[in-house]
């Protein structure tokens, strides 16, 4: 799939199938992590697979946002090391390269980040140097979502050329 078709194509999706995701995607999806860039190339973030249904839905009860995971197949959550300048960028930049992956595969996700901290270092030994940062739950989706259309605002209201307000032009 085209990189920019990816992007305009892929939807958060929070209903998910019972059909299972084969562990070869699950892998291609870590890959994905695994290549992302990371600020001075610190490759500081950490990444725990969680497959078990009860510790999917463990994951998700932990959470102040993300119930709805619990119905996923599978869940990541993205560890990162606070102290590394641009650590939370980092956490974004990985966790958008985890959903284009799985998602060039068929399998759909959403991410959440209200995280209850204290019972998910508890629930999965998160040592105390790093930070829960975000949590993708996927699967395959429950409904055809193929072809849906995103609600995007034109780009002549996001962006502007020289200055703050400028109508965008390109040379």
């Amino acid at each position: 799939m085209d990189t920019l078709e990816a992007i305009a194509t892929k939807l958060d999706v929070r209903a998910f199938a019972s059909k299972p995701v084969p562990k070869e995607v699950k892998q291609k999806i870590l890959e994905a992590a695994r290549l992302t860039g990371s600020s001075m190339n610190s490759q500081h973030w950490k990444f725990i697979l969680v497959q078990d249904r009860a510790n999917v839905k463990k994951l998700a009860s932990d959470s102040t946002t993300g119930r709805w995971a619990a119905d996923a197949d599978f869940a990541i959550l993205i560890l990162i090391n606070p102290k590394i300048p641009g650590s939370w960028i980092d956490a974004g930049r990985v966790l958008q390269d985890m959903q284009l992956a799985a998602w060039d595969s068929g399998v759909v996700s959403c991410v959440y980040t209200g995280i209850r901290d204290d019972q998910v270092r508890r629930d999965f030994g998160v040592p105390a140097e790093l930070s829960p940062s975000a949590v993708l739950g996927f699967g395959y989706p429950k409904q055809k979502i193929r072809g849906k259309k995103k609600n995007r605002k034109p780009i002549e209201e996001l962006a502007f050329s020289e200055t703050y307000g400028g109508r965008i032009q390109f040379k």
